[in-house]
């Protein structure tokens, strides 16, 4: 008869998920992720079968939670769609200063992994495409609703003007990164909702 299992997997997960973060996919080692979980190698193996599983249920477990956050922000029925553009920057800069360590954000584990692996790891790109086209349907659902009611510009495409706010808030992630402060990050943000205006 298999032991049960004695520690809280969802608890190493996200401990994980932190780890990854933080150092990368490549930078991680199992040890880091030991320390991380404080599991041992047996552990770790026997529950997510190998470092990448790990990472790939990690960055899936990211990847729900942030993006729920943002559709739920974008699907907010009592903001005009503008001011869900708004409301979306604004959750964007809180993100990059709460998780600030030495001054500096680790970023998006998204945007990290797009830089790390999207070329070079079938699967990791897989998830981030599907990501990728859930943020950009919720963003050009707002787009669109803002346009026909005029407070958007109808000169470009909702289309191209959702890869436009995700690649913002993808440069305002790394803008964090870099240490950029908030009147910074509120100014690339204000900028982009300029763009938007008639």
């Amino acid at each position: 008869m298999a032991r049960p299992r004695m520690f809280d997997e969802e608890r190493a997960l996200d401990a994980a998920m932190r780890t990854f973060w933080a150092n990368g996919y490549e930078a991680t080692s199992t040890q880091d992720l030991c320390d991380a979980t404080g599991l041992g190698r047996s552990s770790i193996y026997n529950t997510f079968r190998s470092k990448h599983d790990l990472f790939t249920r990690a960055l899936a477990r990211y990847m729900d939670a942030m993006t729920t956050r943002q559709l739920d922000i974008l699907d907010d029925p009592e903001r005009a769609p503008l001011d869900r553009i708004r409301a979306l920057f604004a959750a964007v800069i809180d993100d990059e200063l709460g998780n600030r360590a030495d001054g500096r954000s680790p970023g998006c584990l998204t945007v990290n992994t797009t830089v790390e692996l999207a070329g070079r790891d079938a699967e990791a790109a897989a998830m981030l495409e599907r990501d990728t086209a859930r943020r950009l349907a919720a963003l050009r659902a707002v787009l669109e609703a803002g346009q026909a009611g005029g407070e958007i510009a109808a000169a470009r495409s909702a289309e191209s003007l959702a890869r436009f706010i995700n690649a913002v808030i993808g440069g305002m992630r790394v803008s964090g990164q870099g240490g950029a402060d908030r009147a910074a990050l509120e100014s690339i943000a204000e900028t982009a909702v300029e763009a938007l205006l008639p």
